[in-house]
């Protein structure tokens, strides 16, 4: 897997991240939503730098002009519901792509720390032959990730298979690093070391889903 963690640069991506972190600010539900959405944004525009392109010749008012322009198909997969602000940054550049929804959910039995991720939802076109981009924005465990992987494998073959994640764990990581293709691309704008016992990224943010639409039964 090649991975792109940009919490090694010094870019706009940081202030995003502080703020998503902080306990203060995350508490301005919409504040929180658009920061993910611009992660989004960034990360979408840095993935896009490795797309093929073609050239298309456009005519201005004035004349004509050959211009670079992608040529991959794209299939933005996203998962329920804590992935939507992050699909959306995606989908603000990547505005003639095709759209993927899976639903996703920790189980937790008696309520113990012990948990695994059911879904039970996938709508999607055709993935045969197309760049499939999967965004998640906190790649905890993994477990989300794999599940996706093995839900879409009945949809087709992709040429090429993105992942775009706010915050993941080293754990987390190494996990999908087993699993997915070896050329699978992440796109990551922070790494934090540690996992608790319920499987939430340490210091992480806390929960992305309840922080962007509302605490959940």
């Amino acid at each position: 897997m090649i991975i792109h963690n940009f919490e090694k640069e010094n870019t706009l991506l940081n202030q995003f991240i502080a703020e998503l972190r902080d306990v203060k600010i995350q508490k301005d539900r919409m504040r929180f939503r658009r920061n993910i959405e611009r992660i989004g944004e960034i990360l979408g525009y840095e993935l896009s730098k490795t797309l093929s392109y073609r050239s298309s010749l456009v005519k201005t008012p004035l004349g004509k002009k050959s211009v670079s322009v992608p040529n991959d198909k794209l299939v933005l997969c996203s998962v329920l519901r804590a992935g939507i602000p992050l699909h959306t940054g995606l989908l603000n550049y990547f505005d003639a792509a095709e759209n993927a929804f899976i639903s996703a959910f920790r189980y937790h039995p008696d309520e113990s720390d012990a948990f695994e991720v059911i879904t039970n939802y996938l709508a999607t076109p055709s993935i045969a032959n197309k760049t499939l981009v999967i965004s998640d924005p906190m790649l905890a465990t993994g477990k989300t990730l794999e599940n996706i992987l093995n839900a879409f494998k009945e949809r087709g073959l992709p040429k090429q298979i993105h992942i775009v994640a706010v915050i993941g764990s080293r754990d987390g990581i190494d996990y999908i690093k087993k699993r997915f293709p070896e050329n699978t691309q992440l796109w990551i704008a922070a790494v934090d070391e540690n996992l608790n016992s319920r499987g939430y990224i340490v210091p992480g943010l806390g929960d992305a889903g309840d922080l962007s639409f509302g605490t959940k039964l």
